[in-house]
């Protein structure tokens, strides 16, 4: 037996063999953790980066799925909800309190000048339960219980919200959906749902789904009575999980002509995109719409204390329509998110991010680009502001390449690539229809010269997985 003394990255090592013992045998995998092949522990996290216990660094793009947009440990909004838990930690939310009120007083004005349109804000936690609210406020106000929605949108994955995702694998153990959506081609340029060609958009999509409201017989509308089954359609205005696609720009100006003379609301989902994810407040913003609904989640916080909400219209949501009770949680406005939010706010407020964002979105996508160039199997890159997408394909540069998107993604994940310098990891997430898109999310305050790092390390990780 030997008698030497183990070194320290041994006995972590043994920790975490131990602790992911643990978890295979106490843990539900009901979650996406299994997704990878291997599993990480991490153990902190600071800017754009997190760290195992052996102090490998990461480099994070997907920076939790878009929640930590304003960096780890962001020390100004830390700052605030350590003050908030030594003030007022903890709440009831059928009493009031000072953050709330002045938060959804933010959010409303910011609305209110960006569209023109006066409204209210609900809170709650979670992105998929400020769905839920928005399902309960469209049914309030139509009575009608069917939806539109996209093909590739994802809501989230409370009942009420699956049932608006496109993917029947959320649906499929928990039996029949009597209100799934009715699902619309989403304008996928690069995947033309008409198969017109790449990069070819002459709206047949669209075209198609408005030939619907022509005639009684096509299911949706009566045009003797201009009413339509649907109450609403809940739109990405990026889908998020479908692979950061983004549609293009006459699109959703042409499909809210057509919901508003068929009375059906329009429903735009943030949850994923807002906060300056795009380079504006709301990713809507890039497309001359406005909005009857606005669902909000993630980075408003920046991940400190979950907290969702909506804003609808004052038609919608003033007290004489949706009166005390109609919907409520627990936690919905909880000190300590509020006090985070309205951080964030204010720290959005004394930003630029409406000038940085799309800088460096351009000099992240002008770097993609040219990896594109020396590769075939890279089929697609594209973006809007700090959402970029990479499209991974076999070497025809179309058909989706799966297991080299997840070769990629774990040989990130390993922390042993070397192209920045040192021994480093590189945090990717995959999405798209066919699983074959990397959608990052760095963080809004990436440097160029990160930028350039994250290129290399993926470079480096790509070159392994062809190998």
């Amino acid at each position: 037996m030997s008698l030497l003394p183990r070194s320290e990255e041994d006995i972590l090592s043994s920790r975490e063999d131990i602790l992911l013992a643990k978890e295979a045998q106490y843990c539900s995998w009901g979650d996406t953790v299994h997704y990878a092949q291997e599993l990480k522990i991490f153990s902190r996290s600071e800017g754009i980066y997190v760290y195992d216990a052996k102090g490998t660094q990461y480099l994070d793009l997907q920076m939790w799925h878009s929640v930590a947009n304003f960096g780890y440990k962001n020390e100004y909004i830390n700052t605030i909800v350590k003050d908030q838990i030594d003030a007022l930690p903890q709440l009831s939310c059928q009493y009031l309190h000072e953050e709330k009120i002045l938060l959804a007083e933010k959010i409303a004005r910011n609305i209110e000048e960006t569209f023109g349109e006066k409204g209210r804000v609900h809170f709650n936690i979670g992105g998929a339960s400020a769905i839920e609210d928005a399902i309960k406020i469209v049914r309030n106000h139509t009575k009608k219980n069917s939806a539109f929605a996209f093909m590739g949108g994802y809501h989230g994955r409370t009942l009420g919200a699956t049932a608006i995702t496109s993917s029947f694998r959320y649906r499929e153990h928990f039996g029949h959906f009597a209100d799934r959506a009715h699902f619309v081609q989403f304008p996928y340029q690069f995947r033309c749902p008409s198969d017109r060609g790449d990069k070819c958009c002459d709206m047949s999509c669209f075209k198609e789904f408005e030939k619907l409201f022509e005639s009684e017989y096509y299911s949706v509308v009566n045009p003797k009575t201009n009413n339509c089954e649907y109450g609403a359609f809940f739109v990405e205005p990026v889908q998020a999980t479908g692979g950061y696609i983004v549609p293009p720009k006459g699109y959703f100006k042409e499909l809210k002509k057509l919901l508003d003379r068929h009375g059906v609301l329009f429903v735009d989902d943030e949850v994923h995109m807002g906060f300056f994810r795009t380079g504006k407040m709301w990713a809507i913003e890039h497309f001359d719409v406005v909005p009857d609904i606005i669902v909000f989640g993630k980075a408003c916080t920046n991940g400190l204390n979950p907290l969702s909400g909506i804003w609808a219209k004052e038609h919608l949501i003033s007290p004489e329509v949706f009166p005390p009770g109609s919907t409520h949680s627990t936690y919905s406005s909880n000190t300590i998110g509020t006090a985070a939010a309205l951080g964030v706010m204010n720290l959005i407020e004394d930003s630029n991010f409406s000038a940085t964002v799309p800088e460096k979105g351009k000099y992240f996508l002008d770097r993609l680009l040219r990896l594109k160039k020396k590769y075939p199997q890279i089929g697609d890159v594209d973006g809007l502001g700090l959402a970029l997408r990479i499209e991974i394909c076999q070497k025809d540069g179309r058909t989706p390449d799966r297991v080299l998107t997840e070769n990629i993604m774990n040989i990130g994940l390993r922390g042993k690539l070397t192209a920045a310098g040192g021994k480093r990891g590189l945090l990717l997430s995959i999405g798209g229809y066919f699983k074959n898109v990397f959608t990052l999310a760095p963080s809004l305050y990436i440097t160029n010269q990160e930028i350039d790092w994250a290129i290399d390390l993926f470079e480096e990780a790509f070159c392994s997985a062809l190998k």
